[in-house]
């Protein structure tokens, strides 16, 4: 579901509404009313001549309420909930997390194109993005690898273009609730350049689930 777009929308009706209302449907009740009190008609046929509808109520109401809504969501913050626990210790699943929507740039509404350039990503920045394999689903992830790095990983230990990150044992994670499933794992300081963050490693991980390997981050990625 894009709640961009149902906001959008939702902000377009109630608009459209609204300014219709305003310029003509408006004008031609006060006219209206207006002819009624001439003739010397009841001030309730008067009243109800001036009324207006139930729709234009509610679209005049919520108008400005989407409208600040539509606006801080997209060009300020946005609200996500940590979908994993990848991310433990830091964030946790089911978090919610407010998302800078302008520390890289500004980016239209629903069509999501950037129109003004802020800045890059920096390593270590923790982001929000779409899965390119799923655009409908958002993934949250720590940035190691910039365009033209090489990332190597090796038994749950990083490397970039051949400089190692740093891993300093700090304790053992105590989880509650949904990270309990955590619990006894080890708690790493993992160090890169520039940025130390905290981390888990549970022992035990099968050799298939370790993601050993080499890739190097296209120019743009």
């Amino acid at each position: 579901m894009d709640f961009a777009l149902i906001m959008f929308i939702a902000l377009l009706v109630t608009g459209v509404i609204w300014a219709t209302d305003h310029f003509i449907w408006a004008p031609v009740r006060g006219r209206a009313a207006a002819t009624l009190q001439d003739a010397g008609e009841p001030e309730a046929a008067v009243n109800k001549a001036r009324h207006e509808p139930l729709v234009v109520e509610y679209a005049r109401a919520f108008f400005p309420v989407i409208l600040f809504v539509f606006l801080l969501r997209s060009f300020l913050v946005e609200p996500f909930r940590i979908p994993s626990g990848s991310m433990m210790p830091g964030l946790l699943a089911g978090d919610f997390i407010l998302v800078n929507k302008y520390t890289y740039g500004l980016r239209l509404p629903v069509i999501n194109r950037k129109v003004v350039d802020l800045g890059a990503p920096r390593r270590g920045d923790v982001m929000v993005f779409r899965f390119p394999g799923d655009l409908s689903v958002n993934y949250i992830k720590r940035v190691i690898g910039l365009p033209g790095d090489t990332i190597t990983g090796e038994e749950n230990r990083v490397s970039v273009n051949g400089v190692p990150f740093t891993y300093q044992e700090t304790g053992v994670f105590v989880g509650q609730g949904v990270s309990s499933e955590m619990t006894g794992s080890r708690i790493f300081a993992e160090s890169m350049p520039g940025r130390t963050h905290s981390m888990l490693e549970m022992d035990g991980v099968p050799p298939g689930y370790r993601n050993n390997g080499t890739w190097v981050v296209p120019a743009g990625h």
